[in-house]
This record gives structure tokens, C-alpha cells and sequence, in this order.
């Protein structure tokens, strides 16, 4: 897997594509959903609203110009801290896309000089998650309790040079 070409910046006319069930320019949708079509739009409308202050705030996680999955930030950055999100289309997850597409957002926010750190949280059963943020370089700083999700870990890592 090779960094730095596995992410592009996902524009509104990406997510309108994706949820009108067709793939954007140059690209295939994968055999299983991207995510339900729920999270797509709450992933647009977080991306719509982030985007004026901040981009990019979203992107697409390609492989062989194929979208295997999502990435984006989930809610707007403060004091030079990124929060990240990402997830993989079921038929394309345990082949390295996330792990190469976490990297590649970290060479991305190492190379913005208004980053400072990147955070995530993880489901505590979420163990491939978590796999590919102690890959990347994420250490973990605690823990907290989610109305939705339960008991989540934080991860931060440095970006700074």
C-alpha cells in the first residue's frame, strides 16, 4: 500500500454521488455499502458546516479507484487539534485501508502548519480501530462514557515537526 495517494478531499458533489447511489467521476462505488445512508448525510452536513472555516474537512478513501471507505474530521478543529473519524465499506474492511488511509490524513496534517495534534476515539471493543491508531502512532489519554456508543478510548498523536 503506498501513502500519500489513497485520500481525496470529499466535496458535497462527492456525497450527493454517493447518496444518489453513483460513484463520482472516475471512480466505482464497493459491493457493500460505503456506510447506511443516514451517517452519509450526517457525515455531509458535519463536512458542509466544517468546510467554510476549515478544509478540507472530509475525504474519500480510495484504493484502485474504488471508495473503500470514508474519513473526515467530526467537528471543527480548536487550538490546532484535529478530531478524526473513519470508517470502511464492509466488503473492503482487513486489507490495510484504514491503516494507509490514517497515515496518509497524518502526512496531510503534518504538511498544515495550522495542525497541531490529531485525536480519535474508539469503541473500547473496537480492537481493529484501535490496531490502526497504535500503528499510526496514537497513544491513548483516557477514556469516556458515550450515550450512544458506551465506554470509548481518546487517542492523540503529535503532528508537529
Amino acid at each position: 500500500m503506498r501513502h500519500g495517494e489513497m485520500i481525496q478531499e470529499a466535496l458535497d458533489a462527492d456525497f450527493e454521488a454517493v447518496l444518489s447511489g453513483r460513484a463520482p467521476a472516475g471512480l466505482r462505488l464497493p459491493d457493500s455499502p460505503l456506510a447506511e445512508p443516514n451517517i452519509l448525510a450526517m457525515l455531509r452536513e458535519l463536512a458542509n458546516g466544517i468546510r467554510p472555516c476549515f478544509a478540507p474537512a472530509s475525504w474519500m478513501i480510495i484504493s484502485d479507484q474504488e471508495i473503500v471507505g470514508m474519513c473526515s474530521l467530526v467537528k471543527p478543529p480548536t487550538d490546532g487539534a484535529i478530531d478524526i473519524g473513519y470508517g470502511i465499506a464492509e466488503s473492503c474492511r482487513s486489507k490495510g485501508h484504514a491503516s494507509g488511509a490514517v497515515a496518509d490524513l497524518l502526512l496531510w496534517a503534518r504538511a498544515n502548519e495550522k495542525v497541531k495534534t490529531c485525536k480519535a476515539e474508539t469503541s473500547v471493543s473496537n480492537t481493529s480501530s484501535q490496531w490502526v491508531l497504535e500503528t499510526n502512532g496514537f497513544v491513548q489519554t483516557g477514556t469516556r462514557m458515550d450515550a450512544e456508543d458506551g465506554e470509548m478510548i481518546c487517542w492523540m498523536v503529535s503532528v508537529e515537526a
